[in-house]
């Protein structure tokens, strides 16, 4: 099975299944003398693993990363780095079940017309469980990230859970690690948990979500015209996460109903350089970064487990019926979060990198 791997000059390659023995990363290309260890991989992880609260699939996981290769005396050595992750707590026993039968809205199906062999356990590859590898290699870029541009923060949360969204006048920042949802609107996150708790314990079904995660201290300059676009590569990234089916930069869809006067961000001459009237773009004017805050969404679909019979059929054709055992993640979105804000990092050390060994410094002075 091959296209594992992204990144350009930082490249990840994923590697392992759901219910295997362990899965992990490696991240070749990360540039030598990063300070990194694996308790400051870890706190990314904690954010992402499963059986944290209710909310949660309970699988128990505790995810804990070894770092196996690449680093000496607690810094990288500029050689491939090896992650590894081991799963603990696999119940293969609950999948048995659907050896013959296509789970609807799971990869079975797809995986079964393509290659004639399928991990029936968990999904394999299609697991989300492959996200904790793509977590780690993130603190990867984080840690790198943090010695090559400290005032860069990369926050992601959660706006939307069904058809219950924020209200954006009462987003607070320091809201977003209060709550289950990572959700930066209180009142929200006490909506979201109320319909998640009907869902799961009396309508046994899930529901999508949209997440977005926000790049602040960006530097101006990252991506290339055409197809190095910056966003591009972003959309690439958020979109090859498990159960992501849309990506939107800055207004995405939404700049399709506005006029040019509304969306076109005006520009100023601040103390510091150019400041801009709004942030429509999403930080990004024709692939590359304008120094604003690049903003992306990517939608979540429902989890595709659930205890309710769905009409399907078997690998000889025949039709049948199935519900779906094991345990699983009512809502997705929640532990997407981590996963969103694991694939920013990754693509924009990807992006300074390649600026770097392109350009240098910036060429083009204003003011």
């Amino acid at each position: 099975m091959s296209m594992n791997s992204f990144g350009h000059l930082f490249r990840v390659t994923t590697w392992g299944e759901s219910h295997g023995p362990a899965l992990g990363a490696t991240v070749d290309g990360c540039p030598p003398g990063i300070a990194v260890d694996e308790a400051f991989l870890q706190q990314w992880l904690d954010k992402r693993k499963p059986g944290q609260n209710k909310n949660t699939t309970q699988r128990k996981e505790p995810d804990a990363v070894r770092i196996l290769s690449g680093m000496f005396e607690g810094r990288t050595t500029g050689t491939p780095i090896q992650l590894m992750i081991e799963n603990t707590d696999q119940r293969s026993k609950d999948y048995g079940d659907i050896v013959e039968k296509f789970r609807p809205g799971h990869a079975d199906i797809t995986y079964w017309q393509k290659y004639g062999i399928r991990d029936y356990r968990g999904g394999g590859r299609s697991s989300a469980r492959e996200t904790a590898a793509r977590v780690a290699a993130g603190g990867i870029a984080r840690a790198a990230l943090a010695q090559m541009v400290p005032d860069l923060q990369i926050t992601g949360y959660m706006v939307q859970m069904g058809a219950l969204g924020i209200d954006r006048a009462q987003f607070d920042w320091d809201e977003i690690d209060r709550n289950d949802f990572w959700c930066p609107d209180a009142q929200a996150a006490s909506a979201f948990e109320a319909h998640l708790d009907w869902l799961r314990k009396d309508d046994h079904n899930s529901v999508g979500a949209v997440i977005e995660v926000t790049a602040r201290g960006m530097p101006a300059g990252l991506g290339a015209p055409i197809y190095g676009k910056l966003d591009t590569d972003l959309a690439a990234a958020m979109m090859s996460i498990n159960a992501v089916k849309g990506v939107e930069i800055g207004e995405g869809m939404a700049a399709a109903a506005l006029t040019g006067r509304d969306n076109a961000d005006e520009i100023f001459m601040g103390p510091n350089g150019p400041e801009y009237s709004s942030n429509h773009a999403g930080g990004i004017l024709g692939g590359i970064s304008t120094g604003q805050d690049v903003v992306v969404r990517f939608a979540v679909k429902p989890t595709s487990s659930i205890l309710s019979e769905r009409r399907t059929i078997t690998k000889s054709g025949e039709e049948t019926t199935i519900i779906t055992k094991g345990r699983h993640d009512p809502c997705v979105g929640i532990r997407a979060v981590p996963v969103g804000e694991a694939m920013m990092a990754c693509v924009l050390l990807d992006h300074i990198l390649l600026h770097r060994g392109q350009v240098g410094e910036n060429q083009g002075a204003i003011g």
